[in-house]
């Protein structure tokens, strides 16, 4: 979709226009299942066949005027030709994943990305047959290393899930294309204010919605966006078949929470900076990752790839389990608690044991260059809505105080872990 009109202005209105019977600025929520079918003839055809992506409606789990309008206006925002919009973020991914690839072929993919999605890459596609590579996708030589002849798919999380690692989507969709394959680019930490991989050459993009395009923390969703004809397959091969169906009301919700995203994310990225800079001075604080920082390794990158630097921010701590108990229990306003994009800010710890030695498709090499990164662990912050010194404050007097728990985790932990 080629709309030349700002993207603060298709926000709030693409894919949605005053309701016909009823002239309602806000579209209907298309809570049926089904719907009344064409007459005997093509249209009838049309409709039963999906033949297109504006095929007449049949049922809810192929399409529904709700979730087309939502579909139409991630179109709008990313620059796709099309969109198919899922249950939730994994059904997006297990959709375009199981769409592309079949046995015998071959996966290039992030060794770093979100966990679900790592966890099926690693464990389920090769139980189906399909061979994966993980490589450094912030290493394009690392990547060219690993294509074979039966590589399909360059599957990229940029930013990554938890540590910030930045890949450079130009470079690689170079690489990919050079080598016949499509390049798919999970997009979710920056969303399309901050980023349009398709700009820079990117086949397909994948969302979880549920994260910062909707933006409330009330409903799960997910995306994957790309070229008409790839999305169609995605819709007639895995929507239909798999049933990873969007509820018309989370589309609705979905939608409506996009009409704020540009101001949001104007928000949650400068909250974020001045957080990030507050803690890389912190003296309880050991090292800051986040790519507005001119510390972060891929600064440059960001600067180039990204309009701005995103709400995430991680971090390691100086005293191990304990600091991170601590904080935990002190804080007032950041909640422990899992997800991302939320008004409110939201505080997770990911221990490094655990998330490489749970991996054995991993390489030692590779496990020791992610604990190079992350430290005993990193302690992911969602920055929300909120006044940037309040959460300055808060987490200043939570990361100095200690807790009667702190003081016992660290030995606590080494008991449950053995």
């Amino acid at each position: 979709m080629n709309d030349k009109r700002a993207l603060e202005t298709l926000a709030v209105h693409a894919g949605e226009k005053p309701d016909a019977q009823a002239g309602a600025l806000r579209a209907p929520i298309h809570m049926a299942t089904s719907f009344e079918l064409p007459g005997f003839g093509p249209e009838l055809f049309d409709a039963l066949m999906m033949g297109s992506e504006e095929s007449p409606y049949v049922y809810t789990r192929w399409s529904n005027p709700t979730l087309r309008s939502l579909e139409e206006r991630l179109c709008a925002l990313e620059g796709a030709e099309a969109a198919v919009v899922t249950a939730s973020g994994m059904a997006a991914v297990s959709a375009l994943l199981l769409t592309v690839l079949s046995g015998g072929d071959h996966l290039v993919a992030s060794d770093v990305c979100y966990a679900g999605t790592l966890e099926l890459l690693g464990e389920h596609l090769p139980r189906f047959g399909v061979e994966v590579s993980f490589v450094d996708t912030s290493d394009v030589a690392d990547v060219k290393g690993a294509l074979l002849p039966e590589t399909k798919l360059l599957y990229v999380e940029t930013p990554a899930n938890p540590t910030l690692q930045l890949a450079d989507i130009s470079a690689l969709a170079e690489v990919a294309h050079g080598a016949g394959i499509s390049l798919a680019v999970d997009s979710t930490f920056a969303g399309p204010v901050l980023q349009r991989p398709m700009d820079l050459g990117a086949d397909y993009v994948i969302h979880s919605l549920t994260k910062y395009l909707n933006g409330q923390g009330d409903a799960v969703g997910g995306v994957v966006l790309g070229p008409e004809q790839g999305i169609h397959r995605v819709r007639q091969e895995m929507l239909v078949h798999l049933g990873g169906a969007m509820s018309p009301f989370n589309a609705w919700l979905i939608a409506r929470g996009i009409v704020t995203l540009p101001l949001r994310m104007e928000r949650h990225s400068r909250n974020a900076l001045r957080v990030a800079r507050f803690l890389e001075e912190h003296p309880r604080v050991e090292r800051v990752l986040y790519p507005g920082l001119e510390s972060h390794p891929h600064h440059g990158l960001a600067g180039r790839q990204m309009k701005g630097f995103g709400g995430m921010v991680a971090f390691r701590l100086r005293g191990g389990l304990g600091s991170v108990v601590t904080l935990v229990e002190k804080t007032a306003l950041f909640r422990y608690a899992t997800s991302l994009g939320h008004a409110h800010s939201l505080l997770f710890f990911y221990p490094t044991d655990v998330y490489v030695s749970e991996r054995p498709y991993l390489s030692e090499g590779q496990r020791e260059r992610i604990r190079a990164w992350m430290g005993d662990g990193l302690v992911r912050a969602s920055i929300g809505l909120e006044n940037a010194d309040d959460l300055t404050a808060d987490l200043d007097q939570a990361l100095r105080g200690r807790t009667p728990r702190s003081m016992v985790a660290p030995l606590a932990y080494r008991l449950l872990s053995r």
